[in-house]
């Protein structure tokens, strides 16, 4: 039933920061998706060094290419990797990846500003390589992970202005949290919970740039359409092409609210299944030409 453009793994259990949890392996992640109705997943290696240990892209593709087609890999390339500069011939790599089957970038997390030449760089690779690229968006500099931008955006904006072909899949609090105006700065990490009564800046940038994606992946995008459902089914049914279902499990116990939330809609009738299906698994066959 659903494709999901985001998640995680390591071979072997690997270790996860705070103590306790780790990693899913494939076993487990095809375990969790047989409960829940997902048919594929994209996987997307962690390379930058903000929070994880880093993962190589090659144990993605080793894993992908067992377990009977299950899983999707995607490349990941830090922007400071082979010269640490803003002329960095990352295509090199990326024709390298793309030769070997990665359908997609991400999740782009390094933390610098998106307006970083090497960031820059990146995406200017990345749109002439023609892959979709998903980037996590962080609230600050230091002390977390994830490309940074002010509050409204204006970085990401940029950016979908100067690559038009680049389709960038937004993920994570900072960016979902941005569905209505903020009423304070210290919600763009968290899960702002009251109705959308005015617009925010997500909805304006899906509406002015056909480049931009929604990864629902995580309790940010969850969030994004939970906190107002009767909003949401607006704005799912306003952008159906270009949302995309995802679960970002990264341990083995990671919830997976966003299916029933999808199934919810759908059974009541306030989404069609025609919807209901681009969400769930046509917009991802389309967008990763699977």
């Amino acid at each position: 039933m659903f494709i999901d453009i985001h998640t995680h793994m390591r071979r072997l259990p690997g270790f996860m920061p705070g103590g306790r949890q780790e990693f899913s392996t494939p076993e487990q992640l095809i375990q969790r998706y047989d409960a829940i109705g997902v048919e594929k997943a994209a996987v997307l290696p962690f390379v930058s060094p903000e929070v994880y240990h880093p993962q190589d892209v090659m144990e993605v593709l080793e894993v992908c290419r067992g377990y009977g087609g299950r899983f999707i890999p995607f490349c990941n390339i830090d922007p400071r990797v082979m010269t640490n500069s803003a002329d960095a011939p990352l295509n090199e790599l990326l024709e390298f990846y793309i030769d070997e089957g990665c359908k997609g970038i991400g999740e782009v997390m390094p933390n610098l500003p998106i307006s970083d030449a090497r960031v820059q760089n990146l995406f200017r690779h990345v749109e002439a390589a023609g892959m979709p690229l998903i980037f996590h968006l962080a609230p600050q500099i230091g002390g977390c992970y994830g490309l940074y931008d002010e509050p409204g955006l204006p970085q990401l904006e940029e950016s979908l202005r100067r690559f038009p072909h680049l389709r960038f899949l937004g993920h994570s609090q900072p960016f979902w949290a941005e569905m209505a105006p903020l009423r304070s700065v210290g919600e763009r990490n968290g899960y702002p919970n009251y109705p959308i009564e005015e617009e925010g800046v997500v909805p304006k940038l899906f509406r002015r740039y056909e480049n931009l994606y929604g990864d629902l992946s995580a309790g940010s995008g969850l969030n994004a359409l939970a906190r107002d459902p009767d909003y949401a089914v607006n704005f799912i049914n306003e952008f159906q092409d270009r949302l995309l279902f995802g679960t970002d499990i990264c341990s083995p116990d990671t919830p997976t609210g966003l299916v029933d939330f999808l199934l919810d809609l759908k059974s009541s009738g306030k989404i069609s299944e025609t919807v209901f299906n681009k969400l769930a698994r046509e917009n991802a066959i389309r967008l990763l030409d699977i």
